[in-house]
């Protein structure tokens, strides 16, 4: 509740014309006061407030009434019912007289303030005398001079402008957050010649543009300050011609305006008016509300020159000599660490007597636990130490209250008159009381300044932050957004410790035996992203129990993600809080989330739902949109809950603009707010749900996106059991099994396709096609692991419930065929895999046509499975056909064109072509890594290919190259035990055999041999051995060889036929390295 002040303690009456005016007028107030009964004849309404150490009442002409004689019957009623009354200003917007000729350059948002000159008191009534020859006007008497004490003050405010040290932006601040109060711009200050007529109604864009006058550009944005005489009458001055006229006439005026005239004689008063219009034809309401503020911040300055006549509020026996204060409630932490940095650039800001001219406002922004209390108390103590004259002062802004009770203990302190009062303004009084000179120098620190509607909409606690050079602010906050707003857009952002510094605050209190290995130390700093309080958290537990050690602490964090925020959310003492306010870390933010979704519930919603994707890298584009059911996002609404997230350091905005990181404690305590507030399972469910909306279905043409959406697919997948949209569920689980098949994750992929088939058979039944389109996929992830026997199975299920439930001809079961025919081939079962695939590329040119992709894929299967058994003319010329036909229906980069490439220059290279071969798999290997990336499988298919076809023309140092590179990304890919990884391991042992590398080479065909018989894949079993074969003069060789023919020779002449090419040559080549050791000339194993 405003306070009430009686009409005799006002000293200092307001008048303006129009209401932007008053409001300009009221928003200077430093403080409002309630409103006065009225006197029976005084029909003004008043506003009441304060100004400095000045009681101000200020007043408005009636709506639509303007002129000298409305603003003296104001004025005259103003004086009868506030008796005590020294003096007035008349402050509000006026017409500039520009004259280039005289170096009088006023522009537009600039202030006149009136003041004797010549033979004319400040203010001449240009319209009133007798008229004479001519129409010129002979005017008869003089108008008063303002008070005495208001021409010194102007005499200090103009010698303070020359020296730069007003606080008029400062006043002009107060208007940031009224947009309508904002200076229009220099481009829009247009002077046009005084002749110049004006054309159209209330805008200048048809006016002549050759009428403008030139003016240099100034190299300011400040209102400049112009002292000198103002004209006033009782008409709008709209003519240019005729405002130079009477200028001249009048020995030259700086303003045209309508009320002054009025007051001058009956109401001692200054008049300050901010020029918005030239008093030419080309009038100008845009500028009214910038010219209002300027001339209110201008006559706010002029008030606070000027010292009252009562005493200071402050007791006279305290005045005689300041004593430093410190009013700190907390004692020295004596275990603080690190911070270095930080607080020498703050002791370079703070003290009082850095910034002479102004008081200096500092913030520091962080999360919430990173330390800026702790940071404030050891800066507090280093002030007091290092400046012993300086009084310190600490606020909590955590509520109103703990505002006004820190304020009324400073009042006390310093023994401010009426603090005791119970119907005491506490803050304006200890405001105004550190405002005061004979105070001396001091430092307040205001902490916890978290809520924006706390510190500037509802009770506007920073109205109550003094101003005065002699002191300093240093604020801390976790809103970045308040931060700026205080500082003036330069705050200090604290961020995590150091890995020196966290390891020091983590050992405070715990003994030697507790800390164990340095690594343990280092994850377990990790695990709490160096967080200062989640570290003193995690000490202060270890040293009141003493049987756990970092390690053991450690193995709490990593046990679950809900252990972590058990732990997180335990008190603990801490000497260095506020009475009644929990401390730990999961208790901390949620003042903060309550804040966001109190706030902005848009971007409470967006961290709702990033809490269940992965920590890094989000994209902008994945969040949902700014209201449901709309199509499109409103991006004002969007950017402005980014902000407030960023503003809290909830998220960090990357480099590249639309992608942010979710602090990764903040993300696990934000999914226990939210399964304490009973809304996970709605959450997850939104979350899943917009994921599937957003994720396309992945091919190479959109990789980027897919690739940039699955991190976060996954992660919120994790917490699937939560969804409760069973068919949103099972098409993102299947959109993420695809986008890791196509990069080759094919044990991910496997886990993604289980759980789809699981999900829809369980609500969709077996038989249904979505459940067989799940079967099918999951034995393709299977085949490719090399899990034949497994996928054989599941293929023909598939296949076999297809042609029940869809029929023998539908392209499902055709593609069910495709998929058996290959794993067939894979096992080496090569009749009955060519059989099926001729097959099914008879019924696909039937049922889809001969240049369908399906068809065209068949086409080259089949072509692979006569190359396999050897029928190499054959197979070329189907490759030959399949890959003209893919490039005219697909295009040259098609992916599916690309492998038919591949199987081209395979086929060439089993013939001997070698020449054509390299070629070909050169411009293949080009392609993929541009369409498909570098670490794709198909890539690494063509590198470990082109290596071979390098190897088989002896060119075996480039082809040594490629297959180790091969190997090493095959491994960080697919995984050691791949079947392609393998291939990689037999190929490099043979071109390291061929140049005589023969240890190397036997340790690396082993390898490969050990892990085909661990997974008893005797087909490739043999196909390593075929590859195995010693350098000369390794006798030693000979024995473990004859294990190796047994083992490659019986499982190939029991799959292929004793007739087939690749167990003729397996057989060849092991049985030459046991006669005599001499190297093998057998045709590589490719993919």
């Amino acid at each position: 509740m405003a306070k009430s002040v009686p009409a005799r303690d006002f000293t200092v009456g307001w008048v303006c014309a129009l209401p932007i005016e008053l409001a300009a007028a009221a928003e200077m107030m430093d403080e409002e006061f309630a409103d006065l009964p009225s006197q029976p004849s005084d029909t003004n309404i008043y506003s009441f407030g304060r100004i400095g150490v000045h009681n101000v009442v200020a007043a408005c002409l009636p709506a639509g009434q303007m002129g000298t004689n409305q603003a003296a019957t104001v004025a005259s009623q103003m004086r009868t019912s506030f008796p005590s009354l020294r003096f007035g200003v008349l402050v509000g917007i006026g017409g500039g007289v520009p004259d280039l000729n005289d170096d009088i350059d006023i522009r537009l948002g600039d202030v006149v303030i009136s003041q004797p000159s010549g033979q004319h008191g400040g203010v001449i009534q240009y319209d009133f005398g007798k008229t004479g020859a001519g129409g010129r006007v002979a005017r008869t008497g003089n108008l008063n001079a303002p008070p005495t004490v208001l021409l010194n003050a102007l005499a200090k405010l103009r010698s303070n402008d020359l020296r730069r040290k007003t606080q008029v932006l400062t006043h002009l601040s107060q208007l940031s957050g009224q947009p309508e109060f904002a200076s229009p711009g220099p481009d829009n200050d247009i002077l046009y010649d005084a002749s110049s007529a004006h054309i159209g109604r209330a805008i200048c864009a048809k006016c002549r543009p050759e009428d403008v006058v030139d003016r240099d550009a100034r190299a300011t944005t400040k209102p400049i300050l112009f002292i000198g005489n103002i004209a006033s009458g009782n008409q709008v001055m709209k003519d240019g011609q005729t405002r130079d006229r009477y200028s001249q006439e009048l020995g030259g005026v700086l303003c045209f305006e309508m009320e002054a005239a009025g007051l001058m004689n009956n109401f001692p008063c200054i008049v300050i008016r901010g020029i918005c219009d030239y008093a030419d034809a080309h009038k100008n309401k845009r500028w009214q509300p910038y010219a209002a503020a300027t001339a209110a911040a201008y006559a706010k300055e002029l008030l606070c020159i000027i010292p009252p006549l009562v005493s200071s509020n402050l007791d006279s026996s305290e005045n005689s000599c300041p004593k430093p204060h410190f009013v700190v409630p907390f004692g020295r932490n004596e275990n603080f660490v690190g911070r270095d940095e930080t607080l020498t650039q703050l002791l370079k800001r703070i003290p009082p007597n850095i910034n002479k001219d102004a008081c200096q406002r500092t913030a520091v922004v962080g999360l919430g636990g990173i330390g800026k209390t702790q940071v404030a108390i050891e800066a507090a103590y280093r002030v007091r130490d290092a400046h012993p004259d300086c009084s310190v002062f600490w606020v909590p802004a955590v509520s109103t209250a703990m505002f006004e009770n820190a304020y009324r203990e400073i009042g006390r302190t310093l023994h401010i008159r009426d603090i005791e009062d119970e119907q005491a303004d506490v803050k304006s009084l200890v405001k105004a009381g550190l405002e005061r000179d004979d105070v001396g120098c001091w430092l307040l620190i205001v902490d916890n300044a978290d809520d924006m509607e706390l510190l500037f909409t509802g009770p506007k606690l920073t109205t109550y932050l003094p101003s005065s050079r002699n002191g300093s602010i240093l604020l801390t906050t976790r809103n970045h957004q308040a931060a700026a707003k205080f500082s003036r857009g330069h705050p200090m952002r604290l961020t995590e410790m150091g890995a020196t510094e966290a390891t020091q605050l983590l050992c405070t209190g715990l003994d030697e035996g507790q800390m164990g290995d340095k690594e343990s130390t280092k994850q377990l700093l990790n695990h709490l992203t160096s967080l200062p309080l989640a570290i003193r958290q995690a000490s202060a537990y270890m040293a009141s129990n003493k049987n756990v050690t970092v390690s053991k602490y450690l193995g709490y964090c990593k046990a679950s993600d809900n252990k972590l925020v058990k732990l997180l959310s335990k008190d603990f003492d801490d000497q260095d809080r506020y009475e009644d306010i929990r401390n730990p870390v999961a208790t901390t933010w949620l003042i903060s989330f309550d804040h966001v979704s109190r706030d902005n519930p848009l971007a409470a919603r967006y961290l709702s739902f990033m809490c269940y994707l992965a920590e890094k890298d989000i994209p902008r584009a994945l969040l949902p949109p700014a209201e449901d059911g709309m199509d499109t996002d409103d991006e004002m609404d969007t950017n402005e809950a980014i902000s407030t997230l960023i503003a809290y350091a909830f998220i960090l905005q990357r480099d590249a603009v639309d992608r942010f990181d979710i602090h990764r404690l903040v993300r696990l305590v934000m999914r226990n707010w939210l399964r304490e507030q009973g809304k996970e399972e709605e959450q997850v469910t939104e979350t899943i749900y917009w994921l599937c909306e957003r994720f396309p279905w992945p091919n190479h043409r959109n990789r980027d996106v897919w690739m940039a959406y699955l991190p976060h697919t996954q992660a919120a997948l994790q917490v699937r059991d939560w969804c409760t949209d069973d068919e949103a569920l099972w098409d993102l689980l299947s959109r993420a099994g695809e986008s890791n098949n196509l990069l080759g994750r094919y044990g991910e992929a496997e886990q993604m396709y289980r759980q789809t088939l699981e999900l829809r058979k369980k609500v969709l039944g077996p038989e249904n096609p979505s459940t067989l389109a799940s079967m099918n996929n999951l034995a393709e992830a299977l085949r490719k692991q090399g899990k034949y026997d497994e996928a054989e199975q599941m293929h023909r299920q598939t296949l076999e419930l297809s042609v029940k439930v869809l029929g023998p001809e539908n392209p499902s079961t055709l593609s069910s065929m495709n998929n058996l025919a290959l794993v067939l081939e894979s096992q080496g079962k090569y009749d009955e895999a060519e059989q099926m695939h001729r097959q099914e590329l008879e019924l696909c040119k039937k049922v889809l046509g001969p240049e369908n992709p399906s068809t065209l894929s068949s086409m080259n299967n089949l072509a692979l499975v006569l190359e396999s058994q050897g029928k190499y003319d054959e197979a070329e010329q189907m490759h030959r056909q399949t890959l003209e036909l893919k490039e005219k229906v697909l295009g040259l980069e098609n992916p599916s064109t690309l492998d038919s490439m591949n199987n081209l220059a395979l086929v060439l290279e089993s013939q001997g072509k070698y020449d054509e071969a390299e070629q070909m798999h050169r411009q293949t290997l080009e392609l993929r890594e541009k369409v498909l990336g570098p670490e794709n499988p198909s890539t690494l298919t063509s590198m470990n290919n082109l290596a071979e076809a390098l190897r088989s023309q002896g060119k075996y140092d480039e082809a040594e190259k490629m297959h180790r590179q091969a190997l090493e990304l095959r491994q960080k890919v697919l995984g050691p035990e791949n079947p392609s990884t393998l291939t990689s391991m037999n190929n490099l042992a043979r071109v390291l055999r061929y140049q005589g590398k023969h240890e190397e080479t036997e340790e690396t065909h082993r390898q490969a041999l050990e892990q085909r018989a661990k997974h008893r894949d005797m087909f490739h079993v043999g196909r390593s051995a075929s590859n195995y074969g010693p350098s000369q003069d390794h006798v030693e060789w000979k024995r473990p060889l004859s294990f190796l023919y047994t083992s490659a020779h019986n499982p190939r002449e029991k799959v292929m036929g004793s007739a087939n090419p690749l167990r003729l040559r397996t057989e060849h080549t092991l049985y030459a390295s046991l006669k005599v050791g001499t190297d093998s000339s057998s045709t590589a194993s490719v993919d």
